[in-house]
């Protein structure tokens, strides 16, 4: 598949990196090895991996305004209360999985990085709320992420980036992706489900059919007010595919709240754009010794973070 081409940046326009940074953590948790241990013996493996995803990602982009978005909201997001079963397929993360997001989330805070977690709301909603904010002191965003629910919140300016492949895209470069506009997403994933956050859309609709049905009537909404004229498309199973349409549109729509990124979440540091701040020496040592970093790892930490480091201190 042809990758299209990133979003040109408008000229007056500045620049704010958003981090889903759970994906990362996850990332590293079932990739590194977990000979890595902490002071206290307890594992760091998820640590370093993260460790080393920000080192590179703060070389690669030299951001001036970045916020990270955590996931704290495991099982006390607003969609649990809409839809008891949502995520209920995921197991609980382990406990030593846990401590070690509280130190990526410390990492971060200590090189000067704004943290974005609540107890409410998905990381996915932190960044789009961060987005939209951005957005309206003209600021692009680029979302390091490679999930496709936040291609929703793609602006003509914006860009997606999935750092492990090495892939970035705008908006028009979400149509080659999935089949459907940036701006189609949210009713996209209502029609096809989402199995990786247990949302079930309407049964029997796939990919390659929802796509049809939202570039022919443009949105849920429209086809649902014109489900009468399913059955006459040239697109196999219509009339079956009407027949679901009726029976399943209360869960259609349910399945799009589930689905929508909510971008109107109140953040810190929003007001100053993320810029990237002074990092805190004290604390950055503090956590080194905590989860044992290595001499390199511990002077890439320093570098990127402008302190000067002294290995005998």
């Amino acid at each position: 598949m042809n990758q299209a081409a990133p979003a040109t940046p408008h000229p007056s326009t500045q620049t704010l990196y958003l981090v889903d940074a759970s994906l990362y953590v996850f990332r590293a948790w079932h990739s590194m090895p977990d000979e890595f241990r902490g002071a206290d013996g307890s594992p760091t493996n998820a640590v370093h991996g993260f460790a080393r995803f920000l080192l590179e990602l703060l070389d690669r982009a030299r951001p001036q305004h970045i916020a990270v978005a955590f996931d704290e909201a495991l099982d006390s997001c607003f969609r649990n209360a809409i839809y008891p079963a949502y995520k209920a397929n995921r197991e609980p993360a382990p406990e030593a999985l846990k401590q070690q997001f509280v130190h990526c989330r410390e990492l971060c805070a200590a090189m000067g990085l704004s943290v974005l977690s609540h107890r409410e709301y998905e990381a996915d909603d932190l960044i789009g709320s961060a987005c939209v904010s951005a957005r309206a002191h003209r600021f692009r965003s680029v979302i390091v992420s490679a999930d496709k629910d936040l291609s929703q919140l793609l602006g003509d300016h914006d860009e997606q980036w999935d750092f492990a492949r090495g892939q970035r895209w705008g908006a028009s470069g979400v149509p080659a992706r999935h089949g459907v506009e940036a701006t189609q997403m949210a009713d996209y994933l209502a029609l096809t489900g989402d199995a990786v956050d247990n949302i079930p859309g309407v049964p029997g609709i796939g990919a390659k059919t929802a796509a049809a049905l939202l570039n022919h009537f443009g949105s849920l909404d429209a086809l649902l007010e014109r489900i009468d004229e399913v059955p006459y498309l040239r697109l196999r199973g219509a009339v079956s595919c009407a027949a679901r349409l009726r029976e399943h549109r209360d869960l259609a729509l349910l399945c799009r709240q589930l689905s929508t990124v909510a971008c109107d979440v109140a953040l810190e540091d929003a007001d100053s754009h993320f810029v990237r701040g002074s990092a805190e020496p004290g604390r950055l040592h503090a956590l080194c010794e905590r989860v044992r970093f290595g001499p390199l790892t511990r002077r890439r930490l320093y570098g990127a973070a402008g302190l000067e480091f002294n290995p005998g201190a």
